[in-house]
């Protein structure tokens, strides 16, 4: 009976250990006195520069500019590499990344007519690439969403490493049906903008942010668009230009700004260092990917005072497709149902862990 009583009592501290050595990560963080995201982010991920992740998990509260907090104002922080710990709400960490999953369906595959047929391509990581994690953060977005969905006649996601052939003629002439990730223009001050003029778009799979990137030893103020007036920005050739001019911006339309569109974001990056150029505007995710392939971590900082833009990307539609409307809806319902359940902010945390730990 003793041993039996030992052998309880050892199995039941072992129990116990294990528990407590269970540590949770991320969670919810109350604005102090003397906060900023970059404070906070110094605080709690131990690098101010990712003050962008607190950012971006904020939006629909912060709104475009980080530094409209309050005391008080409760605000979600992603679980980053082990990071941070001891808040409220926070997940259990096991110290594991989630797995790359590859996918193998080949480009191009044939689209069945009795599916709703999706439209992606490659090269687009980490919001659609089939060597990102799932697909991408965009594609896994929109699996679950049209999952929720679930439309009487299935769906399928398909890829064809062409954008140039998506919108035109793949998207028009209906040969697929639902087209992403694409950004929406300004069309409330540029209606006859093609996309505009052609496409319906979808509620935002995504929001990231547009940041504008320097020299550390030439830095530059960014509090208002007047601060950017007669400066030289980079962005490679091919890439959107309409951040550039909406919202009364009109930096392009009205020469206020001079853009330099080299073939690369590399590019754009050794016209920084050669201080040719004031700054790289451009999405964080591939701005920071092209900061740590180019060893300029050292060398580069980002602009903390704002981002240039929020941006949305989108399930597009094409106008003309007879079920247009009813492909919109069911993408929408699917996207609300997942925020509302919180599978959406399952999603982004899991693909957020996975893109930071490649920076």
């Amino acid at each position: 009976m003793f041993k039996r009583f030992l052998a309880l009592t050892a199995i039941t501290l072992t129990l116990g250990a294990g528990a407590s050595e269970a540590a949770t990560c991320g969670g919810t963080y109350t604005v102090k006195r003397g906060d900023s995201l970059s404070v906070i982010s110094d605080n709690l991920y131990k690098n101010a520069s990712m003050w962008t992740v607190i950012h971006q998990a904020n939006l629909a509260k912060i709104g475009p500019k980080p530094n409209a907090i309050r005391v008080g104002m409760k605000l979600k922080v992603t679980c980053i590499d082990g990071l941070p710990t001891g808040l409220t709400g926070g997940k259990e960490y096991t110290g594991t990344s989630a797995p790359v999953t590859r996918l193998s369906v080949a480009p191009g595959t044939a689209a069945s007519a009795t599916k709703i047929n999706l439209l992606t391509a490659d090269d687009y990581a980490p919001f659609t690439d089939r060597g990102s994690l799932n697909g991408g953060l965009v594609t896994e977005v929109v699996q679950k969403a049209m999952e929720r969905a679930a439309p009487a006649e299935g769906f399928a996601i398909h890829w064809v490493n062409d954008w140039s052939a998506h919108l035109e003629p793949l998207l028009s002439n209906a040969l697929l049906d639902l087209g992403f990730p694409w950004l929406k223009p300004d069309c409330v001050t540029t209606p006859d903008n093609y996309r505009c003029e052609n496409f319906y778009f979808s509620d935002p799979m995504f929001e990231m942010l547009v940041l504008l990137f320097t020299n550390k030893n030439n830095p530059i103020t960014f509090n208002s668009d007047a601060d950017i007036e007669g400066k030289t920005l980079c962005r490679p050739k091919g890439y959107y230009t309409h951040d550039l001019d909406k919202n009364g911006r009109r930096w392009m339309a009205d020469n206020k700004i001079t853009l330099t569109q080299p073939a690369s974001v590399a590019a754009c990056f050794d016209l920084l260092m050669e201080g040719k150029v004031d700054a790289v505007a451009i999405n964080e995710f591939t701005g920071r990917a092209a900061i740590k392939t180019q060893g300029l971590a050292d060398r580069v900082t980002i602009v903390q005072s704002r981002p240039l833009s929020i941006e949305g990307l989108h399930v597009v539609v094409h106008k003309t497709h007879p079920r247009a409307q009813f492909l919109l809806d069911t993408i929408n319902a699917g996207l609300r149902d997942i925020k509302k359940s919180g599978e959406y902010q399952t999603v982004i945390d899991k693909h957020m862990e996975q893109i930071w730990a490649d920076f």
